[in-house]
């Protein structure tokens, strides 16, 4: 499965949870839900999978957890506020960049209409 058939079904799953559940929840309600109806959708998900950073040459654990990652291709970062801003785009692209993944999806389900709340990023992703 390409990374952009995994997109297509993160987004649905996001329409269908938003739809249902509205927008406000905390974010841990959705990444549970999240998970859950895109296992059930055929996708191999990890989740607060924990990323080290490698500095001067040595591995550090005080790195950053990413919210889910399905089928070890697309990283997805959910969030539950008022608005995104340019630091969560440069979060997840960073995401990206040290894990050598190629596309990643910022989900806001605090937004009023989640289209406005669905931003794709990439790096390097041959389409």
């Amino acid at each position: 499965m390409t990374e952009n058939q995994i997109a297509a079904i993160i987004v649905d799953v996001a329409y269908k949870l938003h739809s249902q559940l509205g927008h406000g929840l905390f974010e841990s309600v959705y990444e549970e839900l999240f998970a859950y109806d895109l296992i059930k959708r055929g996708l191999d998900i990890e989740r607060q999978k924990e990323v080290p950073v490698i500095y001067d040459g040595k591995k550090f654990g005080v790195g950053f957890r990413i919210d889910l990652i399905a089928n070890d291709k697309v990283i997805v970062e959910l969030k539950s506020i008022e608005q995104l801003t340019a630091v969560h785009k440069k979060q997840i692209l960073t995401y990206l960049r040290l894990t050598d993944k190629r596309l990643g999806l910022l989900i806001n389900f605090g937004e009023a209409y989640i289209k406005n709340g669905i931003i794709r990023v990439v790096n390097n992703l041959v389409e």
